[in-house]
């Protein structure tokens, strides 16, 4: 009797002993990257068992071996098994606009935007989903509509470029002018804005300027006392020998008055009793030039010595308006014999 109680207290021990070595001997659900899934729903696995391997939604398989197996001392054996994220398509580039994406694989997002002036049609945002695909197709930017340009009365306004139809679209650009005698007041310029109208459109009004005056000296093609209208012109011209400087014509202007009047500017005397001169590219003697006159710009040379070196040289001297201020080096000989005249500065060695 001793023996048999002896016994039955020592089988709990071993039926302990028995039960935590086959616990020990299982293998339980295997950590596996966030990624991977597999189908077995179990907890425990027991020696020999076999998991089969598979990619979530949305990634694709990259390496194996695809299944695992349970071994005797409760370990899963190893696996190189990955998963990676389906890559969806790289997206064209957006015309008149930007797109903005870090990445194309799987759940990455692509936001769209439309430049100034430009409308977006479509979604402006796109996934990528587990079957490689866009949730949703590139939209396009479709530029602002504004119309045909607004038209002043008595105007007009040309296109840069043609025009189908009854519609313009954003940048597209005209320019206006007004029927005679009505002048543009405003911009001229005209362009279909981000807003979808187009700038501000001027006004054609009537400009006239009051009849032009003489000029000193001179006379003008015309002298009817009237109301000039804008873009008429005037012809000036100059008495005798006085040089007309500035145009010979005048312009009614937009604002009302008329464009500069030019002058007409006086001749010179050539202030030297004798010697020689230099006009036109000829040499001649100051009593030659008849009548003592050059123009208004016209340029005169006088002659001076160089006593160092024992030459002579040209000194130019320009007429203006009725004054030529002769050099300070010109030494006036008066009235010279002709045959003592191979001492003056002009008929000795030139420098």
């Amino acid at each position: 009797m001793e023996h048999m109680l002896t016994l039955f207290l020592l089988c709990p021990f071993v039926f302990f002993t028995l039960g935590t070595s086959q616990q020990e001997s299982v293998c339980g659900r295997p950590e596996l990257d966030g990624n991977i899934k597999m189908d077995d729903q179990q907890r425990y696995f027991s020696p020999g068992a076999e998991l089969l391997l598979s990619c979530k939604e949305g990634y694709t398989p990259v390496s194996g071996p695809r299944k695992i197996v349970c071994s005797a001392s409760g370990q899963w054996t190893k696996t190189k098994f990955m998963c990676t994220p389906k890559q969806c398509p790289y997206p064209d580039p957006l015309t008149n606009g930007e797109q903005y994406y870090e990445d194309t694989v799987y759940q990455s997002t692509i936001n769209y935007t439309c430049n100034k002036g430009f409308i977006l049609i479509g979604d402006n945002k796109a996934e990528c989903l587990a079957n490689g695909t866009w949730s949703s197709p590139e939209p396009k930017c479709k530029p602002v509509s504004c119309g045909l340009a607004p038209i002043p009365l008595f105007g007009m306004i040309v296109y840069d470029k043609m025009v189908r139809g009854n519609t313009t679209h954003y940048g597209d650009r005209g320019t206006y002018s007004c029927l005679p005698p009505y002048v543009i007041f405003g911009d001229a310029r005209a362009e279909c804005t981000a807003s979808g109208h187009w700038t501000k459109t001027p006004k054609c009004r009537v400009v006239t300027c009051n009849p032009p005056t003489d000029i000193d000296r001179g006379f003008m093609s015309n002298n009817d006392q009237r109301r000039y209208f804008y873009t008429e012109t005037i012809q000036y011209g100059c008495q005798g020998d006085y040089v007309i400087e500035g145009s010979h014509q005048i312009v009614c202007q937009q604002n009302g008055g008329w464009s500069k009047k030019p002058s007409c500017n006086a001749p010179c005397s050539v202030g030297i009793q004798g010697g020689k001169i230099l006009y036109n590219g000829q040499k001649i003697w100051i009593q030659d030039l008849s009548p003592n006159r050059v123009l208004h710009n016209e340029i005169v040379s006088v002659y001076c010595e160089d006593k160092v070196g024992k030459c002579g040289y040209a000194v130019p001297t320009q007429c203006i308006d009725g004054n030529l201020k002769i050099p300070e080096c010109f030494k006036d000989p008066g009235q010279v014999d002709e045959s003592r005249s191979s001492s003056l500065p002009s008929e000795i060695r030139q420098c």
